[in-house]
């Protein structure tokens, strides 16, 4: 099965072109292909075009491909009782793979998602589940964390551009984490963190936020196409 023409393939492939040698391309290539075909082996409905720029990441990472998805596969089976829909708890299990691989990771998003909750506040919807995942793999106190996206949350909604007419609540729920996971590994880049580990949340982070792109542009592709 060969990777299709989309928005999310260019966003791959450019992962690839800026973070490996000329030399790498294929072998990162072919990786990332065989990353993509074991989670395609695991979950045939769930994997699909949006999984290219995580296939493309765990390529670049030095995971191997068979520990990797089987790691993978542990941690989505701990983590879809609590979530769903299913593509985003694979989503989740790749950032966190990529991120970490602390044998507590599913224990922390769960309890951090909880400590949302209680505040109001939903991340474990499609778009913002593994944004909920980047903020678990952070060095801080959750009630800390779910603070400071809160209040990033309701000062943009104040700012011009970010009201409920522009933007919806969930698109600024992620922006809110992201910044917010930004800032941290700003922060974190100055000691606290090593610099692979900082260096890897931001690139996920990244990552993320053109995934959501790249989806946002297919929709208004197919909305246009059927509207004509």
């Amino acid at each position: 099965m060969k990777f299709r023409s989309s928005d999310f393939l260019v966003i791959a492939a450019y992962q690839i072109a800026a973070h490996a040698t000329p030399e790498q391309f294929e072998h990162k290539v072919e990786r990332a292909k065989s990353f993509y075909d074991h989670m395609k082996a695991q979950h045939r409905f769930l994997t699909g075009q949006d999984d290219y720029i995580f296939a493309a990441m765990l390529a670049l990472s030095d995971l191997d491909v068979e520990s990797g998805v089987t790691r993978m596969e542990q941690l989505y089976a701990e983590l879809k009782p609590e979530f769903s829909p299913g593509n985003s708890v694979q989503a989740l299990t790749q950032v966190l793979i990529l991120g970490d691989d602390n044998p507590e990771a599913s224990t922390h998003v769960i309890a951090l998602n909880e400590t949302f909750r209680r505040r109001g506040i939903r991340l474990d919807k499609i778009y913002t589940l593994p944004a909920l995942g980047i903020l678990s793999l952070l060095p801080a106190d959750r009630d800390t964390l779910v603070e400071q996206v809160e209040e990033t949350y309701e000062w943009l909604r104040t700012q011009k551009g970010f009201g409920a007419w522009s933007i919806n609540k969930q698109e600024l729920l992620l922006l809110s984490s992201s910044l917010v996971a930004v800032q941290y590994v700003e922060d974190l880049r100055n000691g606290v963190l090593t610099t692979t580990v900082s260096t890897s949340i931001t690139n996920i982070i990244i990552a993320q936020q053109a995934a959501m792109a790249a989806a946002a542009t297919s929709a208004a592709v197919v909305a246009s196409t059927s509207s004509n």
